[in-house]
């Protein structure tokens, strides 16, 4: 079977791994992204990641899952926050094709994690998947019959910046507000809390943090109902390192979900949480790949057979 090298370059770590043209993972690692010495940086990384696998591995195709907005024709990042310095213009598919001289395709981040979940995953067997993913902030993707929506410009869904009453809808509902706040209420350093400690807090009845974590599924609810009003999305999946507190959160959610979305909208609307983890940009590069690559995306088509 042939294989493909995929890399998944996010703000804090590096994932990357080896994969069969069946999706089949095998083998995988990891490493810092070391995100403030720059993209260019970064790039070299990658680089020396794919030329680890091509010296020992038949390799057809290089996958790239990246953080930033992508255009997906030319394999740039044209545009990334300040988080990763000098990223913008990252030119990942000219780099790799030029001195591999095998295939290179590109998508950005939230949208692999979409495409992963609707290939294989929570999503799998739907028509339309509304994919977002809770962390520093908040991503968003949509999945209708297997393509990407990406609107005029190819940013569509990013639902971070949506203007809910008090802030951004990421500003409200993302994993760094929630420590935020309750490190402001605490009057506490920022840097002593995570999204861990303030599960356990909770879970162990501190009051503050139980507040907290309300009034962040509270916005997640008002968020996700204003999206489900306009893409009437069949299931709309939850990714990200917070929801590994999917027992605790799910309740909160949908309940904050009734309280915004009306009943005939709210019946055809599945939640459902992430099942990749950290899997999902290396599998969604991959299938991002293959739809771009081969046969003009039908051969996605067996792979999506062997998962139901």
């Amino acid at each position: 079977m042939n294989k493909y090298i995929s890399v998944d370059v996010g703000g804090t770590a590096i994932k990357y791994g080896v994969l069969r043209e069946d999706g089949k993972i095998l083998s995988k690692n990891v490493m810092n992204t070391q995100a403030r010495q720059g993209g260019p940086a970064i790039l070299s990384k990658v680089e020396k990641i794919v030329e680890s696998f091509y010296v020992k591995e038949e390799i057809c195709g290089i996958c790239i899952s990246t953080a930033g907005v992508v255009d997906t024709k030319t394999g740039t990042v044209t545009h990334s926050g300040p988080q990763i310095p000098d990223y913008t213009g990252t030119e990942y598919k000219k780099t790799l094709e030029h001195r591999f001289q095998i295939p290179c395709e590109v998508e950005n981040d939230v949208n692999c994690a979409g495409l992963a979940e609707y290939y294989s995953g929570a999503a799998l067997g739907s028509r339309i998947a509304l994919m977002l993913t809770v962390g520093t902030g908040i991503g968003g993707s949509i999945v209708i019959d297997g393509e990407i929506f990406r609107g005029i410009s190819g940013s569509a869904c990013e639902v971070g910046y949506m203007s809910l009453p008090g802030g951004e809808f990421q500003s409200l509902g993302a994993a760094s507000a929630l420590i935020k706040k309750v490190a402001d209420r605490k009057k506490e350093p920022k840097e002593l809390w995570n999204g861990y400690r303030i599960f356990e807090y909770a879970k162990k009845g501190d009051q503050l943090c139980i507040n907290a974590i309300e009034e962040m599924t509270d916005a997640l609810g008002q968020g996700i109902a204003n999206i489900c009003y306009v893409l009437n999305p069949e299931i709309v999946v939850l990714g990200g390192g917070i929801m590994a507190q999917k027992r605790y959160l799910m309740e909160g959610i949908e309940r904050s979900l009734a309280r915004y979305l009306i009943p005939q909208f709210a019946c055809h609307t599945r939640l459902a949480f992430a099942v990749h983890g950290n899997d999902a940009g290396i599998l969604g590069a991959f299938y991002h790949f293959q739809h771009c690559r081969l046969n003009n995306g039908r051969c996605i088509d067996n792979i999506v057979q062997q998962n139901l």
